[in-house]
């Protein structure tokens, strides 16, 4: 997965609370288990009416949000069923992070494993990095991931706190898989001094 260490870009205000992974990724796409693709479909039932055209007033179909890098989302983002296909569409229409007051465990958790930074803040900060996320082509956030800071688009810094570990695999771009590859010298001599021993394994 990518490195998360600087992102800077526009953030999407979405103020609403409960978003649920049904609502981040309808259940007919879920039948892919690629992880591209699914950014088109990624609020599905709120951005396009019954003939599929956009909603103009939908905030990702407005102009000053189509390459939204951050999302500024309401309390309990992304409860629901456990679809890791929810951060897959985050990330592929380009969405690299999301503030909440709170998140649902298991999204939170999937959003690390996918290379997106969740941060948490308290609803009172949140609320005002919502109404500078409504400024919209001019709400261009910076987010640290290594100095823990978002810088708003006045300079004002707001710190937030992340798990040293989940930092660290951010930072340096591990997932599951990449965690594993880290020890793969280690992996290797272990494997090759088991068929020694028990060739017949």
């Amino acid at each position: 997965m990518d490195k998360f260490e600087t992102l800077t870009g526009v953030a999407a205000p979405l103020p609403m609370i409960n978003v649920d992974t049904d609502m981040i990724i309808p259940k007919q796409f879920l039948k892919t288990i690629k992880r591209t693709g699914l950014g088109k479909s990624l609020f599905f039932e709120m951005r396009y009416d019954e003939a599929g055209k956009e909603i103009p007033d939908f905030v990702l179909n407005r102009p000053a949000y189509r390459n939204a890098k951050v999302l500024v989302a309401g309390e309990n983002f992304g409860c629901g069923s456990s679809r890791e296909h929810a951060p897959w569409s985050i990330l592929d229409f380009g969405i690299r992070c999301v503030i909440a007051p709170g998140f649902a465990d298991i999204f939170y958790n999937n959003c690390f494993k996918n290379g997106i930074l969740p941060i948490k803040l308290p609803q009172e900060t949140c609320d005002k990095l919502m109404k500078a996320a409504e400024n919209g082509a001019n709400a261009t956030f910076t987010v640290d991931l290594a100095a823990q800071e978002i810088t708003t688009p006045d300079g004002e810094k707001v710190a937030f706190d992340v798990d040293p570990f989940r930092k660290h695999c951010l930072l340096n771009g591990l997932d599951d898989i990449g965690l594993t590859l880290v020890k793969k010298t280690k992996i290797d001599t272990y494997e090759t001094a088991r068929k020694t021993a028990q060739p017949w394994v």
